[in-house]
């Protein structure tokens, strides 16, 4: 019997058992703490939606014991595997866990971290923060962070890298958390492993005069002369006072916002010839603040070359723009008000209408789990709330949550509960995101039990790989132990279940002190809740 308050999308998927603990599966292992650890820098089963915590010794407890047990090498492939597949949500546990290899006593463990440097740190910034994490670990000890083997690996880091790619980079992020590159290459006494990358180092620790000295009058390579052209594009930039001159260099040469003064970004005109080659996450982030500046008017060609952008499949595809990260950069533009400071704007209809066709197209950029899905709302408290953080209310927030699943997940249950029991819901994958609101807070509320879903499987013989219960509520009440349910369910289907309970106005409750791998607790919710509940249901924490 179907109930009414469900939508199903059919199954086409074949289930395995799969986990990632030891003995028992759903024993929390120190593995599977370590990739909790690794994907949003907590060990427990509590993710917090925007909270970016100093990463520390007190955190990383399975680390810590993994190293000790001789399995660092493992744990550096673990590490490997959360920055490059874009498991991780936050990449600073991933750079705090390799300083800390690369400091171990045991050699292999220190060779393996040290080696996996440029794949792990594949910016300037990582960099600086896999060196500062270094230094930090190091506080209070006599001997320095500067041995053979840093020095090997970040000349390495320098020297593996493309010419072009390092000189964009190198001028783009010149220093973060406390170190230059300057600093970087002198402690490091790196030996450029070829001309184009001497000329970048003598750049970064000479300056340009002592490159064009050394470089001017030579018979170079083709790459050392694209190189040198280059510096000297970013440098005239750098001198130049020319509105002018500064936007043809800027469109010729594809620079960014990072490589100007910031006296040229006071310019309107600099502002629309950056705005046509920005990065599309970049230019959705502050289309705000070009709104508030009149750089982007209504009407203007400008503004419709971005609303092409904004929508363009291609663009979308390119960036791998999420449909919630859309959302959030919607409901925070529509808002018409920045967070911090005092800028305000209008919000421009044709930004706002070009950003909902890019929230629809933007699906295509969800990679399907293929997990047997139920995702069930909350609907006994008012959804008017707002998500801590962001300009979205609790009622679209999960609207949008169950359409993600509907629309991306073949085999989808969509559920809503209120007064302890299912109440008729009619969420189906072709709505759009108003209609599915409305559907919502259509529901009138009362007493809640958040077990309810669970049940509902388990009496109906619905084998579920991943329950997803959206909640105002940080405190909620049971009519049964949701972990008593969750283990009720398996026993009586044989399936490999886990719940995900999210308080999207929470600030910090867990659903119960257990050890059960298959349970997550998420307060709050943010781009990256949507990330931690896919690893999950992947048995990848």
């Amino acid at each position: 019997m179907e109930p009414s308050g469900s939508t199903t999308i059919s199954s086409s998927s074949n289930h395995t058992l799969n986990s990632t603990g030891g003995g028992c599966p759903w024993e929390v292992s120190d593995k599977a703490r370590l990739c909790r650890f690794l994907c949003y820098g907590s060990e427990g089963d509590l993710y917090t939606a925007r909270e970016e915590g100093h990463v520390s010794m007190e955190s990383a407890g399975a680390l810590l014991s993994l190293l000790q047990e001789g399995r660092g090498t493992e744990v550096v492939e673990e590490i490997k595997r959360f920055t490059q597949d874009g498991r991780a949500v936050r990449l600073g546990p991933s750079f705090f866990a390799l300083a800390l290899c690369s400091q171990h006593s045991e050699l292999k463990t220190r060779q393996a971290a040290f080696k996996a440097l440029k794949e792990v740190c594949r910016d300037p910034a990582h960099l600086f923060l896999f060196i500062q994490n270094k230094k930090e670990l190091k506080e209070g000890m006599k001997c320095g962070i500067w041995g053979r083997a840093l020095r090997k690996a970040v000349s390495d880091w320098y020297n593996e890298q493309d010419a072009m790619s390092l000189a964009a980079a190198v001028t783009k992020c010149k220093q973060r958390e406390g170190w230059s590159h300057q600093d970087l290459l002198r402690l490091s006494h790196t030996k450029p492993a070829n001309e184009a990358i001497a000329l970048i180092s003598k750049y970064v620790t000479k300056g340009w005069k002592e490159v064009q000295v050394a470089f001017s009058d030579k018979e170079n390579s083709d790459e050392v002369v694209r190189v040198l052209s280059y510096l000297e594009v970013v440098e005239k930039v750098k001198h130049s006072c020319d509105e002018t001159e500064v936007i043809n260099l800027i469109e010729e040469h594809k620079l960014e916002r990072e490589q100007l003064l910031t006296d040229h970004l006071k310019s309107k005109q600099v502002w629309r010839a950056l705005l046509k080659e920005m990065p599309l996450q970049s230019l959705l982030r502050i289309l705000g603040k070009m709104t508030a500046n009149k750089i982007l008017e209504p009407g203007s060609s400008e503004t419709q070359a971005v609303c092409d952008r904004i929508q363009s499949e291609t663009a979308l595809k390119k960036a791998k723009i999420h449909p919630f990260s859309l959302l959030l950069s919607s409901e925070n533009y529509k808002r018409g008000q920045g967070y911090q400071g005092k800028t305000k704007w209008e919000p421009d209809n044709s930004i706002l209408k070009a950003m909902d066709s890019a929230f629809y197209k933007s699906f295509m950029n969800v990679e399907p789990v293929g997990k047997r899905f139920v995702v069930a709302v909350d609907v006994s408290t008012s959804l008017s709330s707002i998500v801590p953080g962001t300009s979205i209310s609790t009622a679209v927030a999960a609207a949008a949550i169950t359409m993600i699943f509907a629309r991306t997940e073949a085999d989808t249950h969509v559920l809503a509960y209120s007064e302890g029991t299912l109440v008729p819901c009619s969420i189906s994958a072709d709505m759009t995101l108003a209609q599915a609101t409305v559907e919502l807070v259509k529901i009138p509320g009362g007493s809640t039990d958040c077990t309810l879903p669970i049940t509902w499987a388990t009496e109906n013989g619905k084998a579920v790989d991943v329950f997803i219960i959206l909640t105002n509520n940080p405190l909620w009440t049971f009519t049964a132990s949701p972990v008593e349910s969750l283990k009720k369910h398996r026993q009586k289907l044989g399936a490999n279940s886990k719940l995900v309970m999210c308080g999207l106005t929470s600030i910090g409750h867990a659903i119960a002190d257990t050890e059960d791998r298959g349970l997550l607790s998420i307060c709050g919710f943010d781009l990256g809740a949507l990330n931690v509940i896919r690893n999950l249901a992947q048995d990848l924490i």
